[in-house]
């Protein structure tokens, strides 16, 4: 008999793998390096695939000016764009596993729009803040919106569906409240938000690379390690509290743990739609709904694909450039209406 999971136990973590998952990882991995050799070479000053090798693994070009292009100007533009693609698809998979929903989306259930109304608020209202500011605000705006949408959908214990419908209402006043500050606020600091607000890894430096990287390295692994009681709230409340979980206390978790990648995703690239609804779609179609499996696979799922509408963004009208946060909602928007297609015909 075939097995098709690898089961990996301690006393304090126990592992359930499906068996596609590292070659799954590894194929991921090979396209993510591919489309971040290729977002590095493109731009007014073009470099072939094998400088910019050359240059990152330190050996001489004959050229000095590849460094400073590669290192300045894109390779932190490229980091950032995959960390943030990274942190949006473990947030839409906490989500969609928590509302037992497969088009729950952070953007749509208002988590999104706190963090959007927050920054805003901060660049239209506190131009002069250090923009060590930008993150704390996006990150309390989504945890403000989170804890108002749960403690609004609690009823003897919180209602999944309830949440999502909540969500959606909350995003529509938070999104008139943005719209209500770019219309009243500085033109010149309408026009920062304005470019903000479309999701944009333009101008990206080392210094939004570190400000993000620390989330990433505290929220992922913790993520990873409680995935299987991600598992058990999925199969739904009753069966979640048979197995021993403590269910309002563990969902509170993850919904912190959303809202902070969230918060911090937010923060350094805009609002960027959809991320959190393809990628954990993808991810089942690869590896199953395990979550053990799930997130790390949606994890590079992510970033591949903000890397990827980044390099489209650049390339398809150049010398125009396209945000990627309109790219992605440019694939994600049909795509959105497949699933709910899909859905009613089930």
């Amino acid at each position: 008999m075939k097995l098709d999971w690898l089961v990996i136990r301690s006393e304090a973590i126990s592992f359930r793998l499906d068996r596609r998952l590292p070659l799954m990882l590894l194929s991921l991995a090979v396209v993510i390096v591919v489309a971040m050799v290729m977002n590095l070479g493109r731009g007014e000053y073009p470099i072939s695939p094998s400088d910019i090798v050359k240059t990152v693994l330190s050996i001489d070009t004959g050229n000095p000016d590849y460094a400073f292009v590669i290192y300045n100007l894109r390779l932190p533009r490229t980091l950032v764009a995959f960390m943030v693609g990274v942190a949006l698809a473990i947030s839409g998979t906490i989500f969609q596993g928590l509302t037992r929903n497969p088009l729950a989306d952070p953007a749509f259930i208002g988590i999104n729009s706190g963090a959007s109304l927050a920054a805003v608020a901060i660049i239209v209202l506190f131009p002069s803040a250090p923009i060590s500011a930008l993150p704390l605000s996006a990150f309390a705006g989504a945890l403000f919106m989170a804890a108002l949408i749960y403690s609004l959908a609690w009823n003897k214990g919180s209602s999944p569906l309830l949440f999502i419908l909540l969500g959606v209402g909350l995003s529509a006043i938070a999104d008139a409240f943005t719209t209500l500050l770019i219309t009243f606020g500085e033109i010149s600091n309408v026009s920062d938000a304005l470019v903000w607000l479309a999701g944009s890894v333009y101008g990206r430096t080392w210094e939004q690379v570190f400000s993000l990287l620390p989330w990433l390295i505290i929220v992922v692994p913790m993520t990873l390690i409680l995935a299987r009681h991600l598992n058990a709230l999925n199969l739904g409340d009753d069966v979640a509290r048979g197995l021993g979980s403590r269910v309002e206390w563990q969902r509170g978790l993850f919904v912190l743990i959303g809202v902070a990648l969230v918060g911090a995703s937010v923060s350094t690239a805009g609002n960027i739609k959809f991320v959190g609804l393809i990628a954990p779609h993808l991810g089942r179609q690869l590896v199953g709904p395990n979550h053990e499996g799930l997130i790390p696979i949606s994890a590079l799922l992510g970033g591949m694909l903000v890397v990827a509408a980044d390099l489209l963004g650049r390339t398809l009208f150049a010398p125009i450039e396209i945000p990627c946060g309109v790219v992605t909602a440019a694939i994600g928007a049909p795509y959105f209406l497949f699933l709910l297609i899909s859905n009613r015909k089930k």
